[in-house]
């Protein structure tokens, strides 16, 4: 129960994503297909589901298959919990993911420390929000403390890194998943 995997999937926002992806239109893309544009918007809408041979026309106007476009497919539930760890924690640092499948958003829970020197650059946005203890990050040449309860947000191709300064620090990292195309090339 709750669990996203008993969900059929829903493939219109896969194929929202790729067609825009490409700037293509819904008529480009029905006059590639040879489907209807009314159709292929019912499709992205998921108000019609698109058979095997309509979803491999639509992969063919987008230069992909179906599996892929499957595989991209979010899954009709709008709700899924991930409990937390039941077990005891244990000495040294650990992380956890927030959110489970291929979805838009990425979450992790950090506990701990970790390898202050790694450097991190994410491909889109994320948003950095201490949970308990304190941090220092340093982004973009300048060095940020951040307590309890504070958040620091970086754009897309910030190169940064982080520690924890106080023991048992949880740090929850909230970003746009790496396979949307969320940043276009940012000019710096």
């Amino acid at each position: 129960m709750g669990d996203h995997k008993e969900q059929p999937l829903r493939v219109g926002a896969a194929v929202r994503r790729r067609r825009r992806s490409l700037d293509l239109t819904l008529a480009v893309v029905a006059e590639r297909s040879g489907l209807s544009v009314p159709f292929l918007s019912q499709v992205e809408n998921d108000r019609a589901r698109p058979s095997t041979g309509s979803l491999e026309k639509v992969a063919d106007a987008l230069r992909t298959t179906a599996v892929e476009l499957l595989a991209a497919a979010d899954p009709a539930c709008s709700v899924d919990v991930v409990r937390a760890e039941t077990t005891e924690p244990g000495p040294g640092p650990r992380s956890r993911s927030l959110v489970r499948g291929h979805h838009q958003m990425h979450a992790s829970e950090f506990t701990g420390d970790h390898e202050a020197g790694r450097e991190f650059q994410y491909r889109n946005d994320q948003l950095m929000y201490v949970a308990d203890g304190a941090v220092e990050i340093e982004a973009e040449g300048r060095a940020y403390r951040l307590g309890r309860g504070d958040t620091l947000y970086l754009t897309g191709g910030v190169r940064h890194r982080w520690r924890a300064t106080v023991p048992d620090t949880r740090v929850v990292v909230v970003a746009v998943a790496e396979h949307i195309e969320a940043v276009r090339d940012r000019k710096r």
